[in-house]
């Protein structure tokens, strides 16, 4: 008996969402190039680009830079299984969903999260962080969202980090939403460790998780009283097989075609040069704030604090939230993304991240948008 199930082909569709963004024909072509043996010499020399493109990205001369094999998920897993043991104390600023993940990332590796709780919608207010540091000085790390994609809020990371060195933490940062699309300094801003995703500002299929580690991280994994609870994240381990020096140790089967792709999306985005993503992404927020806010429609979050990768607005009153977005997907093959946990019902997410990041983008959104409501 057959199942007569044949071949699956997506629709071509805009993606403006929370993530995943459009990815580029240059890096679908990347990316249906002969698959290599992940320990192939021409597979490792690209591997080497990779890192350096990766640093180039971070802004970070870190030799612990690398692409975790899974989604971004994992990159923070990964900075939380290595960094953190059971017993230690973890300050945890949470103003989303993001913030609330680390949490149960730092209780399942055995730690005590003291939470530092902001409005959805508002960013990390640092004067909460340093009575936190102050209360706790048994605390050995902070981690907080640099970009919280539930809400579309940019904390002031380079204020946060300054406090948590000033009290003699480490840092973990999760910047899977800035990547590309803001400014990030990871070595000016001291930033210890952090993680992004292939999916948002990238524009790279998901399912890669860049994260890089600086020095003192690297001593405080070394220095472990404990075991690496994960054998998979273990970046003693992993760091054999993305070592710099061209020698690989087996440590999986990287997922090669995959990494084809993050490689031609992080020469694009040197091709454009990082200045210059920064400028388009915060161009094209602004061209897609003005035409919302003629149509009526609102930012949930204060001007200072927007991110213009990710823009968080309130649903008009008597609007079927679903119902907008399903004659979105249906009628314009247009994504943009529902609210999460508080923000349920209440707000669209509608993203401009890398590749999606356009002029054109920005028009048919609003024109979609107009013609539903």
């Amino acid at each position: 008996m057959t199942l007569g199930i044949t071949s699956f082909h997506a629709p071509k569709r805009t993606l403006m969402g929370p993530g995943p963004s459009d990815v580029s024909d240059r890096v679908l072509k990347a990316m249906a190039r002969p698959t290599l043996g992940h320990l192939d010499p021409l597979f490792v020399g690209m591997m080497d680009e990779i890192k350096q493109l990766l640093q180039y990205a971070f802004q970070t001369q870190n030799e612990l830079t690398f692409a975790v094999s899974a989604p971004g998920s994992a990159g923070m897993e990964c900075c939380f299984v290595n960094l953190v043991e059971p017993g230690d104390v973890i300050i945890v600023c949470q103003n989303g969903v993001f913030g609330g993940r680390m949490r149960e990332n730092v209780e399942r590796c055995g730690g005590t999260a003291v939470m530092v709780q902001d409005d959805w919608g508002c960013a990390v207010d640092p004067s909460k962080l340093e009575h936190a540091l102050n209360a706790h000085p048994e605390a050995v790390l902070v981690a907080f969202v640099h970009a919280e994609t539930s809400t579309g809020v940019q904390s002031d990371a380079k204020t946060l980090v300054s406090l948590a060195h000033a009290h003699d933490c480490l840092t973990i940062v999760d910047t899977v939403t800035s990547l590309v699309g803001t400014p990030l300094y990871v070595d000016d801003w001291g930033i210890d460790a952090i993680y992004s995703g292939s999916q948002k500002c990238l524009s790279a299929p998901p399912g890669l998780s860049p994260v890089s580690f600086n020095q003192r991280a690297a001593d405080k994994i070394r220095n472990r009283k404990t075991k690496i609870q994960s054998w998979f994240l273990d970046l003693n381990l992993v760091m054999g097989y993305w070592a710099g020096d061209g020698k690989r140790a087996y440590h999986h089967t990287a997922p090669v075609n995959s990494l084809y792709g993050l490689h031609e999306s992080l020469v694009m985005v040197q091709e454009e040069g990082l200045e210059a993503a920064w400028t388009r992404h915060r161009d094209n927020h602004l061209a897609l704030q003005k035409g919302l806010e003629n149509m009526g429609i609102h930012f949930v979050v204060d001007q200072q604090y927007r991110l213009p990768q990710l823009n968080a607005v309130a649903i008009p009153n008597g609007v079927d939230d679903a119902a907008v977005r399903h004659r979105l997907l249906v009628d314009f093959n247009l994504e943009i993304g529902s609210g999460l946990g508080a923000l349920a019902g209440k707000v669209w997410r509608i993203g401009l991240m890398g590749h999606a990041s356009h002029p054109r983008n920005v028009d048919y959104c609003l024109d979609a948008l107009k013609a539903v409501l």
